[in-house]
Protein backbone atom coordinates (compact mmCIF):
# COMPACT_ATOMS: atom_id res chain seq x y z
CA UNK A 1 0.00 0.00 0.00
CA UNK A 2 1.40 3.37 -1.00
CA UNK A 3 2.15 6.02 1.64
CA UNK A 4 -0.68 8.17 0.27
CA UNK A 5 -3.23 5.38 0.79
CA UNK A 6 -1.87 4.69 4.26
CA UNK A 7 -2.27 8.34 5.25
CA UNK A 8 -5.82 8.41 3.89
CA UNK A 9 -6.73 5.26 5.83
CA UNK A 10 -5.25 6.65 9.04
CA UNK A 11 -7.12 9.93 8.54
CA UNK A 12 -10.42 8.12 7.99
CA UNK A 13 -9.81 5.97 11.08
CA UNK A 14 -9.05 9.05 13.19
CA UNK A 15 -12.25 10.74 12.02
CA UNK A 16 -14.32 7.68 12.97
CA UNK A 17 -12.60 7.46 16.35
CA UNK A 18 -13.15 11.18 17.05
CA UNK A 19 -16.85 10.89 16.14
CA UNK A 20 -17.36 7.96 18.48
CA UNK A 21 -15.65 9.81 21.31
CA UNK A 22 -17.79 12.86 20.66
CA UNK A 23 -21.00 10.82 20.83
CA UNK A 24 -19.84 9.22 24.07
CA UNK A 25 -19.01 12.62 25.55
CA UNK A 26 -22.44 14.05 24.64
CA UNK A 27 -24.23 11.02 26.09
CA UNK A 28 -22.18 11.23 29.28
CA UNK A 29 -22.91 14.94 29.62
CA UNK A 30 -26.61 14.30 29.10
CA UNK A 31 -26.64 11.64 31.82
CA UNK A 32 -24.78 13.98 34.18
CA UNK A 33 -27.29 16.80 33.60
CA UNK A 34 -30.17 14.37 34.11
CA UNK A 35 -28.62 13.22 37.38
CA UNK A 36 -28.23 16.81 38.60
CA UNK A 37 -31.84 17.56 37.71
CA UNK A 38 -33.03 14.46 39.56
CA UNK A 39 -31.00 15.37 42.64
CA UNK A 40 -32.38 18.92 42.60
CA UNK A 41 -35.93 17.62 42.25
CA UNK A 42 -35.48 15.18 45.14
CA UNK A 43 -33.96 17.94 47.26
CA UNK A 44 -36.92 20.17 46.48
CA UNK A 45 -39.38 17.41 47.48
CA UNK A 46 -37.42 16.71 50.66
CA UNK A 47 -37.45 20.40 51.62
CA UNK A 48 -41.19 20.52 50.98
CA UNK A 49 -41.66 17.52 53.29
CA UNK A 50 -39.66 19.22 56.05
CA UNK A 51 -41.86 22.31 55.70
CA UNK A 52 -45.08 20.32 55.74
CA UNK A 53 -46.12 21.91 59.04
CA UNK A 54 -46.64 25.28 57.34
CA UNK A 55 -50.43 25.90 57.43
CA UNK A 56 -52.54 26.61 54.37
CA UNK A 57 -52.17 30.19 53.22
CA UNK A 58 -55.02 32.61 54.00
CA UNK A 59 -57.63 33.18 51.30
CA UNK A 60 -58.25 36.68 50.07
CA UNK A 61 -61.31 38.31 51.64
CA UNK A 62 -64.43 38.71 49.51
CA UNK A 63 -67.48 40.90 50.08
CA UNK A 64 -69.98 39.23 52.40
CA UNK A 65 -73.63 38.78 51.54
CA UNK A 66 -76.63 39.22 53.78
CA UNK A 67 -77.98 36.37 55.82
CA UNK A 68 -81.26 36.56 53.87
CA UNK A 69 -79.25 35.85 50.73
CA UNK A 70 -77.73 32.74 52.22
CA UNK A 71 -74.34 34.19 53.10
CA UNK A 72 -72.33 33.82 56.28
CA UNK A 73 -72.23 36.68 58.80
CA UNK A 74 -68.97 38.66 58.85
CA UNK A 75 -66.47 37.58 61.49
CA UNK A 76 -65.67 40.13 64.24
CA UNK A 77 -62.69 42.27 63.30
CA UNK A 78 -62.67 41.08 59.67
CA UNK A 79 -63.24 43.53 56.80
CA UNK A 80 -66.30 43.15 54.59
CA UNK A 81 -63.98 42.95 51.61
CA UNK A 82 -60.48 43.90 50.47
CA UNK A 83 -61.40 47.56 50.01
CA UNK A 84 -59.92 50.00 47.48
CA UNK A 85 -56.38 49.47 46.23
CA UNK A 86 -53.69 51.60 47.81
CA UNK A 87 -51.00 50.40 45.41
CA UNK A 88 -50.71 47.96 42.52
CA UNK A 89 -47.66 46.41 40.93
CA UNK A 90 -46.83 44.11 38.03
CA UNK A 91 -43.54 42.24 38.08
CA UNK A 92 -42.02 39.00 39.27
CA UNK A 93 -42.16 36.93 42.43
CA UNK A 94 -38.66 35.62 43.19
CA UNK A 95 -39.42 33.36 46.15
CA UNK A 96 -39.77 33.23 49.92
CA UNK A 97 -37.32 32.32 52.66
CA UNK A 98 -37.16 32.13 56.42
CA UNK A 99 -36.89 35.78 57.51
CA UNK A 100 -33.30 36.97 57.67
CA UNK A 101 -31.94 33.83 55.94
CA UNK A 102 -31.93 34.60 52.22
CA UNK A 103 -30.83 31.09 51.19
CA UNK A 104 -33.29 29.14 53.36
CA UNK A 105 -35.95 28.85 50.66
CA UNK A 106 -39.54 27.97 51.54
CA UNK A 107 -41.13 25.67 48.96
CA UNK A 108 -44.24 24.49 50.83
CA UNK A 109 -47.70 25.75 49.80
CA UNK A 110 -46.36 26.78 46.39
CA UNK A 111 -44.17 29.55 47.80
CA UNK A 112 -41.07 28.12 46.12
CA UNK A 113 -42.29 28.68 42.54
CA UNK A 114 -40.90 31.75 40.81
CA UNK A 115 -43.43 33.43 38.56
CA UNK A 116 -44.95 36.57 37.19
CA UNK A 117 -46.95 38.39 39.86
CA UNK A 118 -49.58 41.08 40.17
CA UNK A 119 -49.64 42.73 43.61
CA UNK A 120 -52.49 44.72 45.11
CA UNK A 121 -52.19 46.40 48.50
CA UNK A 122 -55.41 47.25 50.34
CA UNK A 123 -56.37 47.90 53.95
CA UNK A 124 -57.12 44.16 54.19
CA UNK A 125 -53.59 43.14 53.21
CA UNK A 126 -51.36 42.16 50.30
CA UNK A 127 -52.93 40.16 47.47
CA UNK A 128 -50.46 38.29 45.23
CA UNK A 129 -51.92 36.95 41.98
CA UNK A 130 -49.56 34.64 40.07
CA UNK A 131 -50.48 33.48 36.55
CA UNK A 132 -49.46 29.82 36.25
CA UNK A 133 -48.77 29.43 39.98
CA UNK A 134 -50.72 29.47 43.25
CA UNK A 135 -51.98 32.88 44.38
CA UNK A 136 -51.58 33.89 48.02
CA UNK A 137 -52.80 36.60 50.35
CA UNK A 138 -51.05 38.22 53.31
CA UNK A 139 -53.52 39.74 55.81
CA UNK A 140 -52.64 43.22 57.06
CA UNK A 141 -52.35 41.85 60.61
CA UNK A 142 -49.59 39.47 59.42
CA UNK A 143 -47.41 42.15 57.79
CA UNK A 144 -44.25 42.93 59.77
CA UNK A 145 -41.84 44.95 57.61
CA UNK A 146 -40.93 46.01 54.08
CA UNK A 147 -37.46 46.85 52.81
CA UNK A 148 -35.27 47.07 49.73
CA UNK A 149 -32.72 44.30 49.22
CA UNK A 150 -30.64 42.70 46.49
CA UNK A 151 -31.08 38.95 46.97
CA UNK A 152 -33.47 36.23 48.07
CA UNK A 153 -33.75 32.46 47.62
CA UNK A 154 -30.48 32.34 45.69
CA UNK A 155 -31.53 35.13 43.29
CA UNK A 156 -29.19 38.13 43.30
CA UNK A 157 -30.04 41.45 41.64
CA UNK A 158 -28.66 44.96 41.84
CA UNK A 159 -28.62 46.80 45.16
CA UNK A 160 -32.20 47.71 46.05
CA UNK A 161 -33.52 45.70 43.12
CA UNK A 162 -35.92 43.68 45.28
CA UNK A 163 -38.92 44.59 47.36
CA UNK A 164 -38.82 42.22 50.36
CA UNK A 165 -41.95 41.90 52.49
CA UNK A 166 -41.68 40.23 55.90
CA UNK A 167 -44.84 38.59 57.20
CA UNK A 168 -45.88 36.03 59.77
CA UNK A 169 -47.68 32.77 59.08
CA UNK A 170 -48.08 29.75 61.29
CA UNK A 171 -45.78 31.25 63.92
CA UNK A 172 -43.01 31.65 61.32
CA UNK A 173 -41.55 34.87 59.94
CA UNK A 174 -41.26 34.78 56.16
CA UNK A 175 -39.45 37.05 53.69
CA UNK A 176 -41.04 37.23 50.22
CA UNK A 177 -39.17 38.93 47.37
CA UNK A 178 -40.75 40.83 44.47
CA UNK A 179 -39.37 42.89 41.60
CA UNK A 180 -41.56 45.40 39.83
CA UNK A 181 -41.39 45.90 36.08
CA UNK A 182 -40.77 49.52 37.11
CA UNK A 183 -38.19 49.30 39.88
CA UNK A 184 -38.72 52.95 40.82
CA UNK A 185 -42.01 51.85 42.44
CA UNK A 186 -40.19 49.89 45.15
CA UNK A 187 -39.52 52.91 47.35
CA UNK A 188 -43.20 53.91 47.46
CA UNK A 189 -44.18 50.34 48.32
CA UNK A 190 -41.70 50.22 51.20
CA UNK A 191 -42.94 53.53 52.57
CA UNK A 192 -46.64 52.68 52.25
CA UNK A 193 -46.30 49.19 53.71
CA UNK A 194 -44.26 50.37 56.69
CA UNK A 195 -46.70 53.23 57.31
CA UNK A 196 -49.56 50.71 57.35
CA UNK A 197 -47.68 48.45 59.75
CA UNK A 198 -46.73 51.33 62.09
CA UNK A 199 -50.27 52.73 62.10
CA UNK A 200 -51.69 49.34 62.97
CA UNK A 201 -49.23 48.92 65.86
CA UNK A 202 -50.11 52.36 67.20
CA UNK A 203 -53.83 51.61 66.94
CA UNK A 204 -53.44 48.29 68.76
CA UNK A 205 -51.23 49.90 71.42
CA UNK A 206 -53.84 52.57 72.09
CA UNK A 207 -56.54 50.01 72.88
Amino acid sequence: MTPVLLLAAEKESAEVTDWAARVGWVVGLGLFVALLYWLMREGWKWRGTLQGDLPELPARPSPTTTLEGGGEPPQPGMPDGPGPARLTMEGRYHGSTTAGQWLDRIVARGLGTRSRAELTLTDAGLDVVRPGAADFFVPAAALREARLDKGIAGKVLTEGGLLVVTWEHGGKLIDSGFRSDRAAEHTEWVRTLNDMIDNKRETEGAR
